[in-house]
């Protein structure tokens, strides 16, 4: 039986009306012929509105007259995918969009115009926002349960005066700990002033700290403040402490222990209002048994401990950086970057960052500068990380990643469109790892 021209287009209508994603199609000149009831939801523009404009007056975007997906697939000839733009609707408002668009040939195989679908990715980018907002403590990230306990304390310890020994790896983020404790703290209106004590020479560094009277050596020709002066009611925060030199030791002893201290070249010592933080990448209770470091000191230093974990002891929140580092790149550079492809996601995740977050940052840093468009790729990033050993390799194989939270979970399913093969790429994992970890949470449920 045959099927009448007005009956199939009536069914293609109805199918199309049907979908979630909006549709349209528009001929040689860009004018639109099609617009499903998706696109007009989405839009704010009605069919008949629609109908006979140029898309570029109802998809208003930067794009439109320099990067068109539709007008970039009918002058190719090649498909366009899941391009993320912003568009405004009928109302001036902000709309994310993730849009793919192709050639529409006609029977013949003639190009005749070309066909846009487009999702809006409003929920999902609130989604994301929730889940890295829930995550965020200060100005760090992390959804591990080691970091968490920190970010848990660190209210508590911020409100006393008590000092504190942050240690952990170089490039875990202390000077960010530091900076959280004084915020929190009742001080947070007064200096955080931040020494590192390897940066300097024994001479140069007893000045720095404790300031210097004119004449006390040879070049000081006026009255310098040190920094215990000018942290005077706020925070001083000590970075490698380690590399304090003996004698300075001694005399920062005596500062946390009478509050007090003596600038070079003063008759009289000055009293000290200050909290103190101090940092370390290495073993302080080894330098103490080898003579290299005070044991008085250290004790002094030693109230509140906080160790802070390396970047390889928490991958599950290399995601997490990854997304921060591109927020604030695009911010710095006047970016529009929007992700990375699933093999630059790959060998990021991958990855062991020896150098811990600060690595992680200088990498898309230089990814983010050298980037010319919205997604960044491996040829981006540097030739070594595909090099370099897995992160996941140097784990027990029954334990290739700690498993994600579901919020995490689903909010990379919903960025992934729900394909599981991508989304297990860029968690680092195989696709029946994955599987296992969604059965477990639905289990638990």
């Amino acid at each position: 039986m045959n099927t009448h021209p007005r009956d199939l287009q009536d069914h293609l209508a109805t199918i199309l009306d049907s979908v979630a994603d909006g549709v349209f199609t528009v001929n040689g000149d860009m004018c639109i012929t099609w617009f499903n009831q998706a696109a007009e939801r989405i839009t704010g523009f009605s069919r008949e509105e629609a109908l006979g404009q140029r898309c570029c007056e109802i998809f208003r975007s930067s794009i439109c007259f320099t990067d068109c997906p539709v007008r970039k697939a009918m002058e190719t000839g090649s498909s366009v995918e899941n391009k993320e733009i912003d568009i405004l609707d009928r109302h001036n408002r902000e709309i994310p969009i993730s849009v793919s668009a192709s050639v529409l040939r006609n029977a013949e195989g003639e190009a005749v115009g070309g066909v846009e679908t487009f999702r809006d990715m409003s929920r999902i980018h609130a989604l994301q926002r929730e889940v890295t907002e829930k995550y965020r403590f200060q100005d760090m990230v992390s959804r591990n349960p080691e970091m968490r306990k920190l970010f848990d304390v660190l209210p508590d310890i911020a409100a006393s005066n008590a000092t504190v020994l942050l240690q952990g790896d170089s490039g875990t983020g202390k000077e960010l700990f530091a900076r959280a404790l004084h915020n929190l703290s009742p001080r947070k209106h007064a200096p955080l002033v931040i020494l590192n004590c390897g940066a300097l020479p024994e001479q140069l560094l007893e000045a720095e700290i404790f300031g210097a009277r004119k004449g006390a050596y040879t070049g000081a020709t006026e009255d310098r403040p040190g920094r215990l002066q000018q942290a005077e009611g706020g925070t001083l925060f000590l970075d490698e402490i380690g590399d304090l030199p003996l004698p300075l030791q001694v005399k920062l002893l005596r500062v946390l222990e009478n509050r007090e201290y003596q600038p070079l070249g003063a008759r009289r010592p000055r009293k000290a209002d200050v909290r103190f933080i101090a940092a370390t990448h290495q073993d302080l209770e080894s330098m103490v048994q080898k003579k290299l470091f005070r044991q008085d000191l250290y004790f002094r230093l030693n109230v509140v401990p906080l160790r802070i974990p390396s970047l390889r002891q928490r991958s599950e929140d290399i995601p997490l950086l990854l997304e921060m580092a591109l927020e604030r790149f695009n911010g710095i550079y006047d970016k529009k970057l929007r992700g990375f492809s699933p093999e630059a996601m790959s060998l990021l995740l991958d990855y062991d960052y020896p150098g811990n977050v600060r690595e992680l940052l200088n990498l898309i840093e230089r990814a983010a500068i050298l980037c010319r468009g919205e997604i960044i790729e491996t040829q981006h990033l540097p030739s070594s990380l595909s090099t370099a050993v897995p992160l996941h390799a140097s784990r027990d194989s029954a334990h290739p990643r700690t498993m994600p939270s579901a919020d995490q979970l689903h909010a990379l399913l919903a960025r992934c469109n729900g394909n599981r093969t991508t989304a297990a790429r860029q968690l680092g994992v195989n696709r029946s790892t994955l599987w296992r970890w969604l059965k477990r949470l639905q289990e638990s449920a």
